[in-house]
């Protein structure tokens, strides 16, 4: 039987109204592990595409890992970590991750989170706690991701608070509404990797701004943990900064391979979360045994390995950097393994990722709403498992598509 009804109307027009604007995204199914050769709908293909930066979502040492971790842990934490569900995994991963960041904030204490989605509303919900309602300013950089953006959203709600967005390379208008805040709490919130440009947040600036205003300073650093510094300990040890007024995040499903994220932070700060993040308090426990997994991958990224799949990175980054020239596409210079490519409409864009699918890569077209109409793109991202030969392939490949797409624009 068919039925029609006013809300499956709204969702079905809707639906079109994507389609007409070549906004509508699609799933794909992938048959293969994470790596860069993928199999995806039966079809093998390159990817340059995932976040998987030092090649350890299939490591087989991470694999055993977790194979170890199920073997001692179960599958299921079975609770909240405030219930029963925290395990002696979950515990030492916890202390592990706070090594990491020690060096960077005194007093230093990490918790681990299921996702960086719920890292991120945790951390402002919860700090944002810290203060009566209307009493809290955020300074939200203008280019962070969904979570951070929710999480800003879900604190305005909740408290009252004030907003304002700045732009991360011009500091100026952030110090001039700051000289004439008198809130009790100031949150500036920024990624430290800008996830769909590639570029670095200013985070000493930011940090002696922090300081002048008496701000705390939430840092995501989801796509520099593993990454960024000689150990990979991320964009605190690359930029040597100190300080206690520092929220750092970090994800563990992207450089780390695995799955899950952490917020390290002074103690006080971590045991109001404990106390008062309402995603830590009321979400199950991830199961100990990708806990475990988390220790071997730890243990990678500080190793002599580690900064080898690092030095591979950087060598990836500086053939790209060097050798991908476009005539009319935009390279946006980044130090990072995130390289986009600005086309600037949707229909290039698409045009552009079915070529080059249709080439064996992948590599989707990113459109509005995750970056600003006019500047769809293609995000191409590099992993430790890339081979300069890969990379010399792929820049071929993209400077005959480039001429077929703009002979295309040209002829319509």
């Amino acid at each position: 039987m068919t039925s029609s009804f006013k809300a499956l109307e709204l969702a079905q027009e809707s639906i079109a109204d994507l389609d007409l604007q070549l906004l509508r995204r699609k799933l794909r199914v992938t048959q293969s592990p994470c790596n860069s050769n993928v199999t995806v709908e039966n079809r093998q293909l390159k990817a340059f595409c995932s976040n998987d930066y030092l090649g350890l979502a299939n490591h087989p040492d991470l694999v055993d890992a977790w194979s170890q971790g199920g073997q001692q842990y179960g599958v299921g934490s079975g609770a909240s970590h405030l219930i029963s569900g925290h395990s002696a995994a979950h515990e030492l991963l916890e202390i592990k991750l706070t090594s990491f960041q020690k060096k960077h904030i005194q007093n230093a204490r990490a918790l681990f989170f299921s996702t960086g989605y719920l890292t991120n509303l945790a951390v402002i919900t919860g700090l944002a706690g810290l203060t009566e309602r209307g009493d809290l300013s955020i300074y939200s950089a203008k280019l962070n991701h969904a979570s951070l953006i929710d999480g800003v959203r879900l604190a305005v709600a909740q408290m009252n608070a004030t907003v304002n967005l700045f732009d991360h390379t011009q500091l100026n208008s952030l110090t001039d509404t700051l000289t004439k805040d008198t809130k009790s709490l100031k949150l500036i919130v920024t990624d430290g990797v800008f996830s769909m440009d590639g570029d670095l947040a200013p985070v000493k600036a930011l940090l002696q701004i922090a300081e002048q205003y008496d701000a705390l300073l939430i840092v995501d650093d989801a796509h520099g943990f593993g990454v960024l510094g000689k150990q990979g300990h991320g964009i605190l040890e690359q930029e040597e900064i100190q300080s206690d007024r520092i929220i750092y995040i970090g994800t563990l499903g992207k450089a780390a391979g695995v799955s899950g994220a952490f917020v390290c932070a002074q103690d006080s700060f971590i045991e109001w979360l404990v106390q008062k993040g309402r995603p830590y308090v009321y979400s199950t426990a991830t199961p100990p045994a990708i806990a475990h997994a988390l220790l071997k991958s730890l243990e990678i990224i500080d190793s002599a390995e580690g900064i080898e799949r690092r030095a591979q990175l950087n060598q990836l980054i500086k053939i790209w950097q060097d050798e991908m020239i476009f005539s009319e596409w935009k390279k946006v210079s980044s130090c990072t393994p995130i390289q986009p490519v600005i086309l600037g409409s949707n229909a290039s864009a698409l045009m552009a990722a079915k070529l080059l699918d249709d080439a064996g890569y992948w590599i989707p077209a990113i459109r509005p709403p995750t970056v600003a109409p006019g500047s769809a793109r293609l995000r191409i991202t590099f992993s430790a498992n890339h081979s300069a030969d890969d990379l010399h392939k792929l820049i071929t490949t993209l400077n005959r598509i480039e001429q077929k797409v703009s002979k295309k624009v040209m002829h319509d």
